[in-house]
């Protein structure tokens, strides 16, 4: 995708009779939740005729349709996160084509400069991994097969509900606790020894929002979205058994145990999040 994000100066509108905030919106260059940001405005975004509104100023990119989050800040060269922050972005993390997102600045690179710059996170992948929806679309329903492999540019229906609790992926030993770790780094899930191409476990129903390796620590990956707000991330496999938009079951086997990325032993690297946060999987798995 080209940065092409266009330059807004800060200014004063006044509304006009007929006026709307998406319309005011697209005539000045800046995001219609940006400027109700400014003015303490809540939806339905009414305006009326005289009112001074204030417009922020920034640089602000137009989506479009099957674009990511993750595209979107690699392009820019600024982290995904950042571009959360500022524009407030929230549960389920969906764009919408049309929609106008804020840039936040960067230093000056070229475009191989930003390419080798930007490093990809879990939470990168699941704020920021669904393509925008095209203007009146739907998200795609969950298939129930691995045979049928979505487009990138289709975004999944992630489940309304979250159904049931948490089950262990795998059993075996754990080498690796939530929070603080011992040399000042912090793990955001657990890691469980176990030996090569062991069947990694759904840990509850959900649909798969994400394969591949794009966390490079963490190797061959799989999240699964559950519902208000909980995904599950499985790390460190070998072989992924499922395909994006993937509906699953609690218990079925989503991957092959594996040694992949910097684990230092064959081990499944489990988080489990609820939005962004992450959240110790041992308070909410059961006992054994």
């Amino acid at each position: 995708m080209t940065p092409d994000a266009r330059e807004v100066r800060a200014q004063d509108y006044y509304v006009r009779p007929g006026d709307t905030l998406g319309g005011i919106a697209n005539f000045t260059g800046a995001s219609t939740e940006a400027i109700a940001r400014a003015n303490g405005l809540a939806p339905p975004y009414v305006v009326r005729a005289d009112q001074k509104l204030v417009i922020p100023a920034g640089r602000y990119h137009l989506v479009r349709a099957g674009e990511t989050g993750i595209a979107i800040a690699r392009a820019y060269g600024v982290p995904w996160a950042q571009v959360v922050e500022a524009n407030a972005l929230a549960e389920p993390y969906v764009l919408r084509a049309g929609q106008r997102i804020l840039i936040p600045r960067a230093a000056p690179q070229t475009a191989a400069e930003r390419a080798r710059a930007f490093a990809l996170d879990i939470d990168d992948i699941v704020t920021g991994g669904e393509p925008a929806l095209a203007a009146n679309a739907r998200p795609v329903a969950p298939s129930s097969t691995a045979r049928r492999v979505l487009p990138p540019e289709a975004s999944v229906a992630a489940p309304a509900r979250f159904v049931g609790g948490f089950g262990w992926p795998v059993e075996g030993r754990i080498v690796s606790r939530f929070g603080p770790g011992g040399t000042g780094e912090r793990h955001d899930g657990i890691k469980i020894a176990v030996p090569l191409r062991t069947p990694v476990l759904a840990s509850a129903d959900g649909v798969v929002s994400y394969t591949g390796s794009g966390v490079k620590g963490l190797g061959g990956i799989v999240i699964v979205r559950h519902g208000e707000g909980w995904s599950s991330i499985y790390g460190h496999v070998g072989e992924i058994l499922v395909q994006r938009g993937q509906a699953v079951k609690r218990g079925q086997a989503v991957a092959l145990s594996g040694d992949s990325g910097f684990a230092d032993q064959p081990e499944l690297h489990f988080e489990l999040r609820k939005g962004r946060l992450p959240v110790d999987p041992l308070a909410q798995l059961p006992g054994r």
